[in-house]
C-alpha cells in the first residue's frame, strides 16, 4: 500500500506539470533579420513590449538598417501605432557607417514626405532640435543601436544606450513614426514589415 500512493501522488503531479505547461502561453520567439537578432520582447520603464514587426532598410540596394517596431500590444494597424499614447520603441541597428547629416537629412526628407506644409511649419523648432541630437550622435558606425522611444509626451532618443536628449511634442512625435509608418514611408516593404505583415 505504501509503494502506491507515492506513485499515484508521482502520477498525479505530473499530470499537473503537464495541464500548467499547457495552459502557459508560449513565448514569442527572437526573429534575426540580416544577420541581427531582434529580441522578442523589450522593457521601457518597466513596461514590457513586444515586437510588433522588423525588417532591413536598404538603399540603392545597400543594407543601411535593421528597424524593429515594439509596442504593448501587436497590431497590423499603422495609424494605432502612430496615434497611441502608450509607449513604443523603434530600434535602429546599423549595418553601415553613416555620418549624422546623412541620417538627419534622411529623417527630414520623410518628415516633408508625410507631413502637410502647414504642420511642417508649426513643428519646426522639433525639427531643428531633431537635428542637433542628431549631430551630437557625430558618425554612426556598424553595429550602433539608435533608439527613438515614443510615449505620450513626444520622444527621446538613445544612442548605444547614452540617452542623447528628449523631444517634448506629442505632434512631434506622430510626424516622426510616419517617416517609417506614413502614407509615404522611406520604404514600403519595411513598413509592411514593421507592421508584422506576412
Amino acid at each position: 500500500m505504501r509503494d502506491i500512493i507515492p506513485g499515484g501522488r508521482a502520477a498525479a503531479l505530473s499530470l499537473i506539470l503537464a495541464a500548467c505547461l499547457a495552459a502557459a502561453p508560449a513565448r514569442a520567439a527572437d526573429m534575426e533579420v540580416a544577420g541581427v537578432r531582434v529580441p522578442a520582447q523589450l522593457s521601457e520603464g518597466g513596461q514590457a513590449l513586444v515586437l510588433n514587426g522588423a525588417g532591413l532598410r536598404t538603399k540603392f540596394v545597400v543594407k543601411v538598417y535593421v528597424a524593429a517596431l515594439y509596442a504593448g500590444a501587436r497590431t497590423h494597424d499603422a495609424a494605432t501605432l502612430i496615434d497611441s499614447n502608450e509607449p513604443r520603441r523603434l530600434r535602429l541597428q546599423l549595418l553601415r557607417d553613416v555620418d549624422s547629416k546623412s541620417l538627419d537629412a534622411a529623417l527630414q526628407e520623410g518628415l516633408r514626405d508625410n507631413t502637410s506644409r502647414q504642420e511642417l511649419a508649426a513643428l519646426q523648432p522639433s525639427a531643428a532640435r531633431l537635428s542637433a541630437l542628431m549631430a551630437e550622435i557625430g558618425s554612426a558606425r556598424e553595429g550602433d543601436v539608435i533608439d527613438l522611444d515614443f510615449d505620450a509626451r513626444g520622444v527621446t532618443i538613445t544612442d548605444n544606450g547614452k540617452q542623447r536628449g528628449r523631444i517634448d511634442d506629442p505632434a512631434f512625435g506622430r510626424a516622426l513614426l510616419r517617416v517609417w509608418l506614413g502614407d509615404d514611408p522611406a520604404q514600403t516593404s519595411l513598413k509592411k514589415a514593421l507592421l508584422g505583415a506576412p
